[in-house]
C-alpha cells in the first residue's frame, strides 16, 4: 500500500512541461476514461471558431456591399437632379437656340386620335 501511494506521488511530481509536450499525459488513466469526450469538445471548439471566421467574412462582405449601395444611390440620386435639371422648359429653349433649331412652342392643345 505504501508503494502505490509513492507511485502516485512521482506521477503528480513527474507532471511537467516536456511530460506533456512529449505525449507522456495522454496515457493517463483520465485522458484514456475520457477520450472519447475530449474528442467532442475539441472538434466542437473547431466548429465554432470556424462558425465565427465565416459569419465574420459574411459580415465583412455585407458591410462593403452597404457602402456600394449607397455610392450607387448618391450616384442615382445625382443623375435624376441633372436629368431634372436639363429637361426644364427654360433649359430645352436655351438649347434649341444656342443650336439653331427653328422650332416654335405649340398654340394649341394636344388631343388624342382615336380609331
Amino acid at each position: 500500500m505504501v508503494m502505490e501511494g509513492k507511485k502516485k506521488k512521482r506521477k503528480r511530481r513527474g507532471v511537467s512541461f516536456l511530460y506533456i509536450l512529449g505525449g507522456g499525459i495522454l496515457k493517463e488513466d483520465f485522458f484514456i476514461k475520457h477520450i472519447g469526450k475530449i474528442i467532442l469538445v475539441v472538434t466542437l471548439m473547431f466548429l465554432l471558431i470556424s462558425n465565427r471566421y465565416y459569419c465574420q467574412m459574411k459580415i465583412r462582405k455585407i458591410d462593403a456591399l452597404k457602402k456600394e449601395l449607397n455610392e450607387v444611390r448618391l450616384e442615382s440620386l445625382v443623375i435624376s437632379v441633372e436629368l431634372t435639371e436639363y429637361s426644364r422648359r427654360s433649359v430645352v429653349e436655351e438649347q434649341m437656340k444656342k443650336q439653331n433649331i427653328n422650332l416654335e412652342e405649340a398654340t394649341s392643345p394636344p388631343y388624342e386620335l382615336k380609331k
